[in-house]
């Protein structure tokens, strides 16, 4: 967690970042340039309407002609119309324009998280990716909504009134230019720190969330360890460090508009001051000094404007970057070109491509061979270390050893949620690295100790193996892994509507719906990760024979912490520190007297 925090702390690149947030209103073409023009338009009408203030007075004071007053009062009616209109279509096109690039910049974040390998998950908290997900997003949301169109109506107003302004007095425009200098200066020197500063904020906000979701996942545990007190511990130094940085940051943030505010009161006196002096020279007249004024209005109006929004901008562009940086992670490679047929009448078979250009058939079967495989997750730091492992259709394999012994690393390698550093692993003869990823894992089914359901109904959830599987083919995946009981004695039976991760059933209950789940998807490799952990014996001995028809004809891995329920595989490895350390059936490791017999007879236990 704190690599990624820190690396968000870095110097970033807010021009780059612009570029490519601006980008995606290629996809909205005709919705920004009609909202675009609507607010040159808007702009541009503002700035004509400050120059009709001068004919308009002069008019009047000079030539006493109500004519020509009520002639330039009826073009400056039409230009406040215009001014009205232009803004309405203005700020309603690009709300709309805004809600259209957030949506499409939403469904690129998840459909690019979709195809990110595990590693990327492994590495941070679900807290952070959610606050990407929402205080970033919807900071990036109210930031397009207003400054889009803010920042077009800057740019044009500061250029239409800079040349009006120079029309009507080149040596007050000097002026107007110098007091702009200062306040440039002092947006740069408050807006580099709020920028900074934003960052920070950012970066704590999502450590906080990733702290809380952790804890509330976490709170039975919380609870059976009376850690209640360190949790609020932590927490409130984080919830402090986020206060620290908010405060600071948005004190450049209200610092800006007080500054921008005087100095803007400033700059109208010294120009009506020395316009005073000019229209006592005869150099202008009373309705030049009126719309003069109007103008230094306008000019430093935009200014003051954008500097007040700066604490927002810079948010959004520190959310726009966490974004950006999520979307520019490599996705999970497959250059696999071996892919599966589906053949229900010859059977199913790995297509395999040769040199020549033609194909070959190898049969689906399920074996699998690793062979002397080295794999670590972190370069330098094997996990694993010379594996050889040779299961056939039809074996039960178990993997046996004290956490951190590599067990679940094995079946990750199998499944290709990682990728091997040394050796080989085959399927079917076949190099796994040659095989389309997709295809590979439609061909498994994992039962995790971790059970996770999705919202919906307890039939959903077992169809989620195999998302064509009929309601005749779920009830028997169900009856296999012996759920239907329980399942049909609640009130709507298999259309029992669950809360997220199946909160309204047992712990138990809920690992025989995940077992449901990998029977309904026919796999030909299953793996069982400590997937009796949460059941009860007289339950285990129940699935224990659902699962021997499941197990038939597959290849199957056991990781389990419970050796009564291994005593029956065809192999058991038994690894320590990346190692197999013993191999054989349980009579053979019980009469070699060694890691596993010390196991069995209580000698010494698993971690």
């Amino acid at each position: 967690m704190s690599r990624n925090k820190h690396k968000r702390l870095r110097p970033q690149d807010p021009k780059k970042t612009i570029i490519r947030l601006f980008g995606y209103f290629k996809y909205n073409k005709i919705l920004f340039i009609a909202g675009l023009m609507s607010v040159i338009l808007s702009s541009v009408a503002q700035i004509a309407a400050n120059g009709m203030l001068s004919p308009i007075i002069d008019s009047l004071v000079l030539h006493q002609d109500t004519g020509m007053f009520k002639k330039y009062l009826l073009i400056m009616v039409g230009l406040v119309l215009t001014i009205s209109i232009g803004q309405y279509l203005g700020s309603l096109l690009m709300a709309r324009l805004a809600q259209r690039t957030i949506h499409k910049i939403r469904e690129d974040m998840f459909s690019h998280m979709e195809r990110l390998p595990i590693s990327f998950f492994d590495s941070r908290t679900h807290g952070e990716l959610m606050s990407t997900f929402t205080n970033d997003v919807d900071m990036l949301n109210q930031s397009l909504e207003q400054s889009v169109s803010q920042v077009t109506i800057s740019i044009v107003s500061v250029a239409g009134t800079f040349i009006m302004m120079l029309i009507l007095s080149p040596i007050l425009t000097l002026v107007v230019v110098g007091m702009l200098i200062v306040m440039l200066s002092a947006t740069r020197y408050v807006g580099k720190r709020s920028a900074r500063n934003f960052r920070n904020q950012q970066a704590a906000l999502a450590d906080m969330n990733g702290y809380i979701e952790e804890m509330m996942s976490g709170q039975k545990v919380v609870k059976v360890f009376n850690y209640e007190a360190r949790a609020i511990e932590k927490f409130n130094g984080k919830n402090e460090e986020l206060r620290k940085s908010s405060t600071r940051a948005a004190t450049y943030g209200v610092m800006l508009m007080p500054i921008m505010g005087n100095l803007s009161f400033v700059l109208y006196a010294l120009i009506s001051m020395f316009g005073a002096f000019l229209v006592m020279g005869g150099r202008m007249t009373i309705g030049n000094i009126a719309s003069f004024l109007q103008y230094t209005r306008t000019i430093s109006r935009p200014i003051t404007q954008v500097s007040n929004q700066l604490n927002t901008l810079f948010a959004a562009l520190a959310g726009a970057e966490r974004i950006f940086n999520i979307l520019d992670e490599e996705p999970e490679e497959d250059r696999g070109d071996v892919r599966l047929i589906r053949d229900e009448e010859n059977g199913d078979y790995w297509k395999v491509p040769k040199a020549s250009g033609e194909y070959e058939r190898v049969p689906l079967r399920g074996h699998i061979t690793l062979k002397n495989v080295d794999f670590g997750y972190v370069e330098g730091q094997k996990v694993l270390k010379d594996i050889n492992i040779y299961a056939k259709p039809g074996q039960k394999i178990a993997l046996v050893g004290s956490t951190g012994a590599g067990k679940t690393t094995i079946t990750n390698l199998i499944n290709r949620f990682y990728e091997i550093n040394e050796g080989t692993i085959l399927y079917d003869g076949i190099d796994i690295r040659r095989i389309n990823k997709h295809d590979l894992r439609s061909t498994m089914s994992i039962v995790l100790q971790d059970v996770h359901l999705f919202e919906g109904t307890i039939a959903d959830n077992i169809r989620y193996g195999r998302l064509d599987a009929t309601d005749e083919e779920v009830i028997v995946a169900a009856k296999l892994a012996n759920a239907h009981y329980f399942i049909k004695n609640l009130p709507d039976g298999y259309n029992t509507y669950l809360t997220a991760d199946g909160g309204n059933l047992s712990q138990g209950e809920r690992q025989l719906l995940s077992i449901a789940r990998a029977a309904v998807a026919n796999p030909t490799i299953l793996i069982l990760d400590e997937a009796t952990s949460s059941i009860d014996t007289r339950t285990e001995k129940l699935i224990g024979r659902g699962m021997d028809k499941l197990m038939e004809g597959r290849t199957v891995f056991v990781i389990a912490h419970r050796l009564s329920t291994i005593r029956d595989a065809d192999a058991i490895m038994v690894l320590e520190e990346g190692r197999i350390i013993e191999r054989g059936s349980h009579e053979e490791l019980m009469k070699l007297k060694g890691r596993y017999y010390d196991l069995n007879t209580g000698k010494i236990e698993l971690e």
